[in-house]
């Protein structure tokens, strides 16, 4: 027998055979993983670089939508694919800005709460601070879901997950901006100003950083004016 005959080879072929089922699920995981940094990248090219009309853009953002939705489907199991279909309706609402945009605005919670049911520390927040941001942007009743307390409550609930994370401490600095506590926001938008453009993450980080900027000048131009 071969294994007698050739002992080495038999311990190699059996350690290869061991390995696989690791090296199959490690080619899967990059896989998925360049598929969501791709519909990651189109989503900031759309929300912060693409100068075209609004039906343009509208069709830009369907078709990313289209391609989340596929990758979700793909990765059933997984929070990572279903947080970026999430967030690709998200950009289809933004550029619309119509009546659809609600539906639209629903759509993505019901995405982003079946992500944080898989995985609730997912992209280290970034589910509970889309899900404040939604309940903060929102109208409330009757016509949406809004509500500004579990708005907060979700942004806090980012920051405990990854205190360090400059989206969670962007998000939260800018809600406490927009609901006139100016003061208590510097600390997060100073926190998230010191970020670094991460290589595989370059377009999206650009695009934040320009966001992070101008809310900490209107951060620090309202609590100067709370000091006098």
């Amino acid at each position: 027998m071969a294994s007698l005959r050739y002992p080495l080879l038999a311990v190699m072929v059996a350690a290869f055979l061991a390995a696989l089922p690791g090296r199959v699920r490690a080619a899967e995981e990059d896989a998925m993983s360049a598929a969501v940094r791709a519909v990651e990248d189109r989503w900031a090219e759309i929300r912060f670089e693409m100068k075209a009309s609004k039906a343009q853009k509208i069709a830009a953002s369907q078709a990313l939508v289209t391609t989340a939705k596929a990758l979700a489907g793909a990765y059933p199991d997984r929070a990572e694919p279903i947080v970026w279909h999430a967030m690709a309706v998200l950009v289809e609402a933004e550029v619309r800005h119509d009546t659809v945009a609600l539906g639209l605005a629903k759509d993505a919670r019901r995405l982003l709460e079946r992500a944080e049911a898989i995985d609730v520390k997912a992209f280290d927040g970034m589910i509970q601070t889309i899900l404040g941001m939604l309940y903060f942007e929102v109208p409330g009743w009757p016509l949406g879901f809004g509500d500004k307390k579990r708005a907060e409550k979700y942004l806090q609930q980012a920051l405990e997950i990854d205190p360090a994370n400059t989206d969670n401490n962007y998000f939260y600095g800018d809600f406490l901006l927009r609901t006139g506590r100016a003061v208590a926001a510097l600390p997060y938008l100073e926190r998230a100003g010191e970020m670094t453009i991460r290589p595989d993450h370059e377009r999206a980080d650009k695009g934040r950083m320009t966001e992070v900027q101008e809310s900490l000048a209107k951060a620090r131009l309202a609590a100067s004016r709370k000091v006098r």
